[in-house]
């Protein structure tokens, strides 16, 4: 089975490739599709921005596709940055701005408490096939720590853990990280059986 990926993050279409390869599902990159639509992400959820991405997505491309929207939900930041987690300190940051945002809004704070949420959409040319959200739970740590992953990786420590997701290694955040739980639960609930 062949679906799109509707994204352009290198980072994000590995661990999308190595979750599903196990299932039987061959993940092409907008790359290998000639291209995928820029889709505005101008929802206010995650759910909301994932499915308009899949939809506008599989149209225009004729295909099924596979869509997100992810983010970082901080509880003592009233749940930011959220859907703006790519944004959050710009445009054309880095990951690094975000982390330092991030840890200079958390100055004080008392609550480290945090989520990271992914919400997955699965679109054909004739409609959306579904969707599905997971979450992952744990704390931001003090300071950036780590080189492995991506975003905010080096910063979350997930709970039942001391090290953070960029220190723990793909295979351990694959085995419990919010898209890793998000796929699972379309899996489980027959979305990529077409």
């Amino acid at each position: 089975m062949k679906i799109l990926a509707a994204t352009n993050n290198a980072h994000k279409l590995e661990e999308l490739k190595t979750i599903l390869r196990p299932h039987g599902v061959e993940v092409i990159s907008a790359k290998e599709a000639g291209g995928v639509p820029e889709v505005v992400e101008d929802r206010d959820t995650f759910e909301g921005n994932a499915v308009k991405k899949a939809l506008e997505t599989a149209k225009a491309k004729n295909m099924i596709v596979f869509s997100d929207d992810s983010g970082l939900s901080v509880d003592a930041l009233d749940g930011r940055p959220g859907v703006y987690s790519a944004r959050y300190a710009g445009e054309n940051a880095t990951d690094t701005d975000r982390m330092n945002k991030l840890l200079g809004e958390l100055k004080g704070k008392t609550s480290r408490k945090a989520k990271f949420v992914c919400v997955i959409a699965l679109a054909s040319p004739d409609g959306l096939i579904g969707t599905a959200t997971g979450e992952c739970h744990g704390s931001i740590g003090f300071e950036a720590k780590g080189n492995q992953g991506f975003g905010y990786d080096p910063l979350f420590i997930p709970d039942g853990y001391k090290e953070t997701f960029a220190e723990l290694g793909e295979d351990i955040k694959n085995s419990m990280s919010h898209r890793g739980n998000a796929l699972k639960k379309a899996l489980a609930d027959g979305h990529f059986k077409f």
